[in-house]
């Protein structure tokens, strides 16, 4: 039996899974808020004491660099040491997996019914893969074929906390006004959960566009600004310019660093965009807008254009990427 989890800032999905069954149908499955816990500890014990299953090894995909099995969680106050929770909880092994390199390896095992194809390209089956996930951070990773298994293999990476580059003269505003506020401006720091508030910030206080009365009043009742700035922009009944030029540009910063990451990786195995976000704004994606700031990469534009861009819309990916690491897939 493999424990198996999805660790990330805002909440933990874990799963108890069985190699008979596979990756795909969990024995039991439960999600907690990540911040009601002081460990990852904490959590697994609630859970595995609820559990009727003799589990012997465990796999957590956590949000965060991975060095030595061991991570700092990024946006969570955890540190995740795959030794001592071996200890605590009494199993044979415990490995530690970036959650994106964990998502990139839920991609191979995904059905078509799971994916929605924003562009067609023209897949090469073994050619490198791009994973672009815009949840509460900004999360990215890749794949690479390997020859002699005859597999994809993942490969994390911390680019969403590459410097921001701005393509237009409006987004050269946007980083000198970023600038002023933090000491260094990241992909994550306007391409995110956490960087849409960033985003309608900067254009409410430049004048660009007004904040109506009626959605001041709604985003001061909230935690999360983000859920209301996106569905605003995407209301048809509720014309807003304002959440519509924050979405708008949004959708264009994520379209230029997933050819950022594509160009890097040479992607022309596919652009996969997963996280919280993308599956939610699926009619801002389906705009001109997003393909072309992916697509126009000066000299390369036309290999860009053979490139094949998907949303990932199985919510529960990094969890069957996981699994699938956990149990030797």
């Amino acid at each position: 039996m493999l424990l198996a989890g999805d660790i990330g800032a805002t909440k933990t999905t874990l799963a108890v899974f069985s190699a008979d069954q596979g990756p795909r149908d969990p024995l039991v499955q439960k999600t907690f808020s990540s911040k009601e816990y002081s460990t990852l500890a904490a959590i697994a014990e609630e859970f595995l004491a609820d559990v009727d299953a003799d589990v012997d090894s465990a796999a957590f995909g956590v949000a965060g660099p991975v060095i030595e099995n061991r991570v700092d969680v990024t946006n969570l106050p955890w540190i995740v040491d795959a030794e001592v929770l071996r200890e605590r909880l009494d199993l044979s092994s415990v490995r530690v997996l970036n959650d994106l390199a964990s998502i990139a390896n839920g991609i191979p095992a995904l059905e078509p019914d799971e994916l929605h194809t924003l562009y067609e390209g023209k897949h090469d089956p073994t050619g490198g893969i791009a994973v672009v996930a815009p949840g509460t951070g900004l999360g990215e990773a890749f794949l690479t074929w390997d020859q002699d298994d005859g597999r994809y293999r993942p490969h994390a990476s911390e680019g969403g906390h590459t410097d921001f580059g701005p393509l237009t003269p409006r987004q050269i505003q946007l980083l000198r006004y970023l600038w002023a506020r933090h000491e260094h401006v990241s992909y994550e720091l306007v391409c995110s959960g956490m960087g849409i508030p960033n985003l309608y910030t900067y254009f409410r206080s430049g004048g660009y566009a007004e904040e109506p009365a009626w959605l001041a009043e709604r985003l001061a009742e909230v935690r999360d600004p983000t859920p209301v700035i996106i569905g605003t922009a995407l209301d048809d009944e509720k014309a807003c310019e304002l959440c519509t030029l924050t979405l708008n540009t949004f959708v264009s910063i994520l379209g230029a660093e997933a050819g950022n990451l594509a160009l890097k990786v040479m992607a022309t195995g596919g652009i996969y965009l997963a996280g919280g976000i993308p599956p939610r704004i699926l009619p801002a994606l389906e705009q001109e807008r997003f393909l072309k700031a992916l697509q126009s990469k000066g000299r390369h534009t036309d290999l860009m254009e053979r490139m094949p861009v998907h949303v990932v819309l199985n919510s529960d990916i990094a969890l069957l990427g996981v699994a699938c690491y956990g149990l030797g897939l």
